[in-house]
């Protein structure tokens, strides 16, 4: 063991008295920690803006003065999605999917304000926050601090050397491993900072953080491995750093992307335009609430009078208008919520097979892990959706129960021509203050962490087979006699 140690040293030595590594490492060091300040400060404003937001929205539709029900229900307000618990760490799909929602009588609107639509280009190579420094900056360091350092030894003959001395090959990779590790450490510090700065914050999230920290630490580790591996098996040291840039431009760059269009294509969702023409056909199937004529509703209407005795609509105890828009409601309600269900199976198929794809990529396991950490993952945007439709339709049931009972039947009908009457329809505005707040919670700490099991089982996959291929590698050192 003191042999691996003091190779380790020696190794530590000689990137200390390099150029390259030093500014490399700063230079990670720097985008690390610019990564987190940045990061947090913008999820902190993020953060503010969308609570004060959505309490400036929940009061501005309790202060609306005394109206006609029907009237609130387009009135309608918003629902935003509170940041997620570990975001400033990784906001993950926050910047694609958007994050407020209108809510509105008789549609189903879509999730707006995605920074990715917002801003340039860019944002879809990557933003800089610690997860990204992690996930593609740091591995493309480590090949550049490591990609010499058993090649190097074979090239000056010092391997032989070190065998004389009585080190054997596992020794020496794991030497160089370690003395790699030390770099990785150093890499990952500000960023850990960062995920043990939100635990304190938020000590509910500081065995998520630990988690997180864990599949970084795996992913980086299967990154020293595979680069001290791969150093020992190429004939040089050259050799051995174009093999690992391409490693790196396929694992990190190539297949993820790729991933994501094969998932696109093999799950391919409707777009919105196509989605939008058949509700719009679903709807008129299904009948129009405004047409007396409708089959659905006239067969409604029968059943209403047969039900209460009655021989006309204005002879029951209620108004009719009100139960008809709440018969209206429950129907289109329950196409948008078997339209979004269709979408969200879809995107979670998708999700689904880039996950099984962490299997030739640990950088997409790595990604998934940090998401469903963090709370910004796809399935958390789409409870978000959930959890807003079903808000927008019990706010606009109740807007309909309001005008059934509390807004007369004669007057209702009358309001149009009537100004006596409209003002008659206009009820007290007591009744917007009855209507809760708009809240959602992010996934708790445990759920979480059980979704993160597949992603870092899969990257204890890729460390064992990381494992396998240093000691194909020492092996292979040790019959060249090193």
């Amino acid at each position: 063991m003191s042999q691996v140690f003091t190779i380790a040293g020696a190794e530590l030595r000689l990137m200390l008295r390099s150029r390259l590594a030093i500014v490399g490492v700063a230079t990670l060091l720097l985008l690390s920690a610019i990564a987190a300040v940045t990061s947090a400060t913008q999820m902190a404003a993020a953060a503010k803006m969308r609570a004060e937001a959505q309490i400036a929205t929940d009061q501005q539709f309790k202060s609306q003065p005394d109206r006609h029900p029907h009237r609130m229900v387009h009135y309608g307000t918003y629902a935003l999605r509170p940041v997620g618990p570990l975001a400033a760490f990784d906001p993950g799909v926050d910047a694609f999917t958007g994050t407020v929602v209108f809510l509105e009588g008789h549609r189903q609107n879509s999730a707006t304000f995605g920074a990715a639509r917002e801003s340039s280009d860019l944002v879809r190579f990557g933003q800089l926050t610690p997860a990204f420094v992690l996930q593609t900056l740091a591995p493309l360091l480590l090949v550049f601090l490591g990609f010499a350092s058993v090649a190097r030894e074979r090239e000056r003959g010092s391997l032989r050397a070190l065998a004389a001395h009585g080190a054997t090959a596992w020794a020496i990779l794991s030497g160089k491993a370690l003395a790699l590790c030390a770099a990785a450490a150093l890499a990952m510090a500000p960023a850990f900072a960062a995920l043990g700065w939100a635990a304190i914050q938020q000590p509910a999230e500081a065995g998520i953080a630990l988690l997180t920290a864990l599949s970084y630490s795996g992913y980086l580790l299967i990154w020293v491995l595979v680069i001290t591996a791969v150093s020992a098996l190429a004939a040089s040291a050259q050799g051995a750093l174009v093999t690992l840039i391409a490693i790196w431009a396929v694992v990190v760059v190539l297949v993820p992307r790729a991933a994501a269009a094969w998932a696109g294509v093999a799950e391919p969702l409707p777009s919105r335009v196509d989605t939008e023409f058949a509700i719009a056909a679903d709807l008129r199937r299904i009948g129009d609430s405004h047409n007396p004529n409708d089959p659905h509703f006239a067969e409604f209407k029968a059943k209403l009078l047969q039900k209460y005795g009655v021989g006309k609509v204005e002879d029951l105890p209620f108004n009719y208008r009100g139960v008809l828009a709440q018969e209206g409601e429950r129907l289109t309600s329950q196409l948008f919520k078997d339209y979004a269900a269709r979408a969200g199976a879809i995107q979670l198929a998708q999700s689904d097979r880039l996950t099984a794809l962490g299997l030739i990529s640990p950088a997409l396991a790595v990604r998934r892990a940090s998401m469903v950490g963090a709370a910004t993952d796809l399935r958390t945007h789409l409870a978000f959706l959930e959890t807003a439709e079903a808000y927008r339709y019990n706010m606009v049931q109740k807007l309909n129960a309001l005008q059934a009972t509390a807004v007369s039947g004669a007057d209702d009908s009358a309001r149009s021509k009537d100004p006596i009457a409209e003002r008659r329809t206009r009820i007290s505005a007591d009744f917007w203050k009855e209507v809760p707040d708009f809240r959602f919670d992010a996934p708790t700490a445990s759920r979480r962490a059980a979704g993160m099991i597949p992603s870092l089982a899969v990257l204890a996959l890729w460390i064992a087979l990381a494992l396998a291929l240093m000691m194909i590698a020492s092996r292979r050192l040790e019959r060249n006699g090193a």
